[in-house]
């Protein structure tokens, strides 16, 4: 029974981080589910290992009880303020009384603790510079780690037996304070490249909709124009004039059998993928889930490949991909492009799951969308390990001139 049942392990987890996108956290970006929040505290509580001086005083035999029952109380009050500061607040909007206050409690038990326990809670100290780095503005943080640490030094001068130690103390707390002001600040602006990413793409949806408009509008509006005048010029020519009035109808039907072609071109064209994109894509979406891309030998282009083909090929990399980032909690993706004879091939290599793993529910959609551009589909596992999809579709020699299109 105890083999079979596994309790959760948050050291675990923290080990395995990447193997799941989900559990990742990254600069700045606030957690969003509990895995997420407990890595992100393992990595905090990793720089409490610089308690132990408090822990031992505490622990031995240096106080009496009510000292080492307030004490104790007084420590879980500073980290619970160290924590909801620097867990919280690095990367959000300030509410700069709240944080000031903050900081100015943590000052206030560093101080008392200090003072009434001995110079082994001068470490303190240096949590509360690593705080005001992480929370604070830039300019205002410059101005209070030093005064910070200038505290932590004249403490350190009237506590007995602390001199010899002082320097281990106030070089770390200017040093991992202003640190915190280059995280916080990484964090900012990671945020707002992420902002920024997000807004370009908007913006990036908005053009290509407004491309799409301007593209029926300058094939439909001369068509449709024409179409309406030469039914006007029916509708007068008739009883009186038949034979006249049928070739206007006879021109109404070219007309817009040509316009239904030009609306079904622009459509296809807009909605069809371009490997050039989706290998931007890929690289992208490989590098955000922490997935090593090895993409050099899909570098190749082929303009002479037709668009059906190419759109084939591009959506077999979309969906390839996405199997990838999503169900196969691989390290490396290899992608690659090359001819098999009267074959263009693309295959997905990863080193993931393998083929026991899921794969979502596109690989059928997708055989089929190859089938129509006379292409065919192989998935299964990879040489080593992992899950390897190929897909195929005719080269550009391969394809005799006369072959209708798919978008036609």
């Amino acid at each position: 029974m105890a083999g079979r049942l596994r309790r959760w392990n948050p050291w675990r987890a923290a080990m395995e981080v990447h193997d799941d996108p989900s559990y990742t956290v990254g600069i700045g970006t606030e957690p969003e589910n509990r895995q997420q929040v407990i890595v992100k505290l393992i990595w905090i509580g990793i720089w409490f290992a610089y308690m132990a001086a408090p822990f031992e005083d505490l622990l031995g035999d240096h106080h009496t009880l009510t000292g080492d029952i307030l004490g104790g109380a007084g420590l879980l009050a500073f980290v619970a303020g160290y924590l909801a500061l620097v867990f919280r607040h690095t990367s959000r909007p300030l509410e700069r009384g709240r944080v000031l206050t903050a900081l100015a409690l943590l000052v206030l038990l560093a101080t008392v603790l200090t003072l009434t326990l001995g110079g082994a809670w001068l470490v303190l100290f240096v949590y509360t510079c690593v705080a005001t780095g992480a929370v604070l503005p830039t300019k205002l943080s410059r101005a209070l780690i030093p005064l910070v640490t200038g505290v932590l030094a004249g403490l350190g001068a009237l506590t007995p037996g602390a001199l010899e130690y002082l320097p281990q103390l106030a070089i770390p707390a200017l040093l991992g304070g202003f640190a915190m002001i280059g995280v916080r600040q990484m964090a900012l602006t990671t945020r707002a490249l992420r902002e920024a990413r997000a807004t370009v793409a908007h913006l990036a949806a908005n053009e290509e909709r407004l491309r799409l408009a301007r593209d029926l509008h300058d094939l439909l509006g001369h068509s449709l124009s024409l179409i309406t005048l030469k039914s006007e010029l029916a509708g007068r020519m008739l009883p009186g004039k038949p034979e006249q009035a049928a070739r206007q109808v006879a021109d109404i039907e070219r007309v817009s059998r040509q316009a239904l072609v030009d609306v079904r071109e622009a459509v296809s064209g807009f909605r069809r993928p371009t490997l050039e994109a989706e290998l931007a894509g890929a690289r992208t979406a490989l590098a955000a889930a922490g997935i090593a891309a090895d993409v050099s030998r899909a570098a190749a282009s082929h303009p002479g490949l037709a668009p059906d083909e190419e759109g084939a090929l591009a959506w077999a990399l979309r969906e390839a991909v996405t199997n990838v980032v999503r169900h196969s909690g691989a390290r490396r993706c290899e992608i690659a492009l090359t001819e098999e004879g009267d074959e263009l091939c693309l295959t997905v290599l990863d080193d993931g799951r393998g083929p026991g793993g899921a794969h979502g529910n596109g690989l059928t959609g997708l055989s089929e969308r190859l089938a129509l551009a006379d292409g065919r589909l192989e998935t299964g596992p990879g040489p080593r390990r992992g899950f390897r999809l190929r897909a195929f579709v005719p080269s550009a020699r391969s394809l005799a001139p006369e072959r209708p299109t798919l978008s036609g």
